[in-house]
């Protein structure tokens, strides 16, 4: 009796102890997650726009997907990522530290390729002898503190053509000066008698458009009309080598020529009889909308900017733009970003100079509000962009309008009178007090 009492007893002792012991290790276990602060997914979350607002770059999101996936093994509360393009609503991740996060490599020379799937035999191999004498960085004309310093003096406004009138406004081939070229453009002047201060100006800056097939005339025809007649002045820059601009085109990423020209007809535009120079805004389409997010960190003359699907993330986002759309280098993107890199190195070696240039990081400088447009079936721009431009902006105390499209293109055709009235409001809003 007494030997099967302890026996007995025994048992479930035993049972305690490994119980106790389970339930040690567990707490201890959970103690070893390493998540600087958990989130639950909202909807209209991407990893990448939750990487952005966390981490400070969209790029950072597969620590995001390792962090949440240990936490996982060790917490049953948090759900392991099998694939990053699907999180669902309510799901709970794991956001590291920003000091423990391995920045995730930048593709640099010796990965670039406009093939997809390349082997190692056909890869570029880009050497900093691309680049014969690189300017300093501090020195670098992108530089924001370098395009603060010099001046946009413009020159008179010339009427070149004048070409069939719109519903209620005149319509032009005008030019102005900038460095020295004669810069080209289409000048919308209201009929009628102008406000007492002078019409109000939207200076209108165009997306990417090969510069041997871009016309004056064409293209934008019915987004540049939306605001003419409106009420507003509107002129809408060729940029150099565009069109009969004068002038070299060149990468609008490598160097600061088209916001230069689009500074110097704002200049200009400011001395044209009727114009109003303190009533001043910019809408910009794709490449169009990092030339207003430059000019509006470099000059306070900029009152609010409308950017659609445009290319506004920073340097270092910027240069994985094509490996986040999982599509092929282009030739005429990887050229630049090669010789950057070959010069100035990776944003992980050279953080100072890729923010030096990149307008994200003087967002409380911003000289007005922003009003962002962007399609979830963008093809063209990535639409983590615009999430983490809005997000940037919000975190700065800045003024945002964000409206989201879901499916629709690059051009957000399918939603185009819906975005157009949203913009002319909030012109409206901020250039005439409606």
């Amino acid at each position: 009796m007494t030997h099967k009492f302890y026996t007995a007893l025994a048992l479930p002792l035993a049972l305690l102890i490994v119980l106790m012991t389970a339930a040690i290790t567990t707490a201890q276990t959970a103690q070893s997650i390493d998540c600087a602060l958990t989130v639950q997914v909202q909807s209209g979350d991407t990893l990448s726009l939750l990487a952005g607002r966390h981490l400070g770059s969209f790029a950072a999101y597969p620590a995001i997907v390792e962090a949440t996936n240990a936490a996982a093994v060790l917490d049953s509360s948090f759900t392991a990522i099998d694939n990053p393009a699907l999180i669902r609503v309510g799901q709970k991740l794991c956001i590291p530290a920003t000091d423990a996060v391995v920045a995730q490599p930048v593709v640099g020379p010796a990965t670039i390729t406009a093939t997809a799937a390349p082997t190692p035999a056909a890869r570029t191999v880009v050497t900093p002898t691309a680049i014969a004498t690189p300017i300093p960085a501090a020195d670098h004309p992108l530089v924001i503190e370098n395009m603060r310093a010099r001046s946009y003096p413009g020159s008179e406004i010339v009427i070149e053509q004048t070409l069939a009138a719109g519903v209620n406004y005149q319509r032009y081939v005008a030019s102005h000066l900038s460095d020295g070229f004669k810069i080209y453009g289409l000048l919308t002047v209201p009929n009628g008698t102008p406000p007492p201060t002078g019409w109000p100006i939207i200076l209108f800056n165009h997306g990417h458009i090969t510069p041997e097939l871009y016309r004056t005339t064409e293209r934008y025809v019915a987004y540049q009309d939306g605001f003419a007649r409106n009420g507003y002045i509107t002129f809408k820059s060729d940029y150099r080598g565009h069109g009969n601009s004068e002038g070299e085109a060149r990468s609008g990423h490598a160097n600061p020529d088209y916001t230069t020209d689009v500074l110097n007809a704002l200049t200009s535009l400011q001395r044209y009889p009727n114009a109003d120079p303190e009533r001043i805004g910019m809408w910009g389409h794709s490449m169009g909308g990092s030339i207003i997010l430059r000019s509006m960190v470099i000059t306070d003359t900029v009152k609010v900017g409308v950017i659609w699907a445009g290319v506004v993330a920073s340097y270092p986002d910027l240069l994985n733009r094509f490996e986040l759309q999982g599509v092929p280098v282009p030739e005429w993107f990887a050229e630049w970003r090669d010789k950057f890199i070959a010069a100035y190195g990776t944003p992980n070696e050279n953080p100072d100079f890729w923010e030096s240039i990149s307008p994200n990081s003087y967002l409380t400088d911003l000289s007005g509000p922003i009003q962002l447009h962007h399609t979830t079936g963008d093809k063209s721009v990535p639409v983590q962009y615009s999430d983490v431009l809005a997000a940037q902006i919000e975190d700065v105390g800045g003024v945002v309008e964000y409206f989201r499209y879901p499916g629709d293109n690059h051009n957000i055709s399918a939603n185009f009178g819906t975005a157009m009235v949203r913009s002319i409001a909030f012109f409206d809003k901020y250039l005439k007090d409606e």
